[in-house]
């Protein structure tokens, strides 16, 4: 693509992933006079984590997801309030990105949303009285007042029919949500952009690696190589935010801001199964979670999904976890952990490690698994399948980051964190999951932190209204669930989900 060039903007963006192409377009709903320039080092745009086949396309809203749930109480219940919270979050990206098609930002929504039922699966009685009691909680509170609970193998197997085929008789049980989505994150980064591209005072450089970051007075100059030419350029922008995925690490290091003292980061690689049989593709149409097989960390619970890229469905089963070295897919390196080893971040890592050796032997056994071995988890989800049918394919890189505050705790946990210096002149994205999912939600609080002003007048207030109509009603509330309806009919609406 054509680099356009923003001399010493308001924002730099670096990394043009979904976290950057959204926190870009909503500073530029709020602010149409803001200039902004979005760097990233690739030929074309968000080909890293947030491209098609580097991640699930789950849009992660708590329906399916049973590592947000993970245990029963003393008491037999399953606490579901951190499913309802990633559901709330979720809706923020639907109900924004519905703004963006029924303005006219972003057109043809089913290029990057389209609706697939999410179903969460089990088998054995210790499981099937689990999501029982998961399903009970579930159901009570009205973002899934729809969900639906079954353990009779022919109702399961009308939801999913790859499910039930060839399985024994131990105990099944699955709960489903039609309103569950399969979402093409690369896909909305790239509309976002482009149309962020068409805005006055903004630019968009592909090919360009940032190389340096440096505070002077109230601005950052930023340094960075066009991957082209090998020429290297300086601007300079009153606010930095990094989205660089595995990459916003070393920059960060790079700032030299106290924040990233201290800061490691772990890459672990992902493999998928991929399935283009068109008769079996068919037969299948659903995101399916299990729980989490022994020995795999939180991030590697299964799933078989439906995915719906460029046009095409196809069928993925996965992950497979494996040991790297690199922080970015495409254009890492495998000296990128060894060279984000500093004097400051050296102790915290040691520590993380010895209490993570397990972890380690896991990817490394993950990544020289042979396919008779990916073939014997697929068959817990589908006892039919056939090797033949399926082919593995390397998927993205996710770096976890790791502080000293995590002490003794495993490497590998649920969250996005959002590293911010005490002036709010940068922010960085070190994210898990649900990440992507929930990326509006994220940028918005990027925006309350940095950019506050924007929010204050009644101008901004009424543009932050139409942009994302719930951001000011806590719509998890009883009272607000008929607000909650209405304006999630709207979004969905807009987004070709109804």
């Amino acid at each position: 693509m054509q680099s356009q060039h923003i001399e010493n903007p308001d924002v730099i963006l670096i990394g043009s992933g979904v976290m950057s192409a959204n926190l870009g377009a909503l500073l530029k709903r709020l602010k149409p006079e803001l200039s902004i320039q979005v760097y990233e080092v690739t030929a074309e745009l968000a080909q890293e984590s947030s491209h098609g086949w580097n991640n699930a396309g789950t849009g992660h809203a708590g329906i399916c997801e049973l590592s947000y749930t993970p245990h029963r109480e003393k008491d037999g219940s399953v606490n579901v309030a951190n499913a309802i919270k990633i559901f709330e979050q979720f809706e923020y990206t639907k109900q924004f990105w519905g703004h963006a098609v029924a303005s006219g930002m972003v057109d043809a929504p089913r290029e990057f949303i389209n609706p697939v039922p999410h179903i969460s699966f089990v088998h054995g009685q210790e499981q099937v009285d689990y999501l029982k009691a998961r399903h009970a909680g579930l159901a009570a509170h009205h973002f899934f007042s729809d969900m639906v609970y079954s353990t009779d193998p022919a109702t399961i197997g009308s939801w999913s029919p790859l499910l039930t085929e060839e399985r024994g008789q131990i105990p099944i049980a699955a709960t489903r949500m039609d309103s569950g989505t399969d979402v093409n994150f690369g896909n909305i980064s790239r509309k976002l952009l482009g149309w962020l591209a068409d805005q006055p005072g903004c630019g968009i450089a592909a090919s360009h690696r940032v190389t340096d970051l440096e505070k002077k007075g109230d601005r950052w100059t930023v340094t960075i190589k066009d991957l082209v030419t090998g020429k290297k350029r300086t601007n300079t922008a009153k606010f930095v935010f990094v989205g660089a995925g595995g990459g916003s690490l070393p920059l960060l290091q790079k700032a030299g801001i106290p924040e990233s003292k201290g800061l490691g980061g772990f890459p672990i690689g992902g493999q998928w199964l991929v399935c283009e049989n068109p008769e079996i593709v068919e037969k299948h149409q659903a995101k399916v979670y299990g729980q989490a097989l022994e020995a795999a960390p939180t991030m590697a619970v299964p799933h078989l999904d439906t995915r719906i890229l460029d046009g095409k469905k196809t069928l993925l089963f996965g992950p497979f976890a494996a040991w790297t070295t690199k922080f970015l897919h495409k254009e890492g390196s495998y000296l990128d952990l060894p060279l984000s080893v500093k004097p400051h971040n050296l102790a915290t890592l040691v520590k993380i490690g010895i209490h993570n050796l397990d972890l380690v032997q896991y990817l490394v056994q993950q990544g020289t698994q042979s396919m008779a071995d990916r073939m014997e988890v697929l068959h817990v989800f589908y006892p039919g399948a056939k090797a033949e049918d399926w082919k593995l394919i390397d998927a993205g890189i996710r770096v976890q980051a790791i502080k000293k505050t995590d002490g003794e705790a495993g490497i590998v946990h649920y969250g996005t964190e959002v590293i911010t210096d005490e002036d709010r002149s940068i922010s960085a994205l070190l994210g898990a999951s649900p990440g992507a999912s929930v990326c509006v939600h994220i940028v918005l609080e990027v925006v309350k932190l940095c950019f506050p002003q924007l929010l204050e007048s009644p101008e901004g207030k009424a543009r932050m209204k139409e942009l994302i109509p719930i951001h000011d009603v806590d719509i998890k509330l009883p009272e607000n669930a008929a607000y909650f309806h209405e304006t999630t009919a709207k979004a969905e609406a807009a987004l070709g989900l109804r």
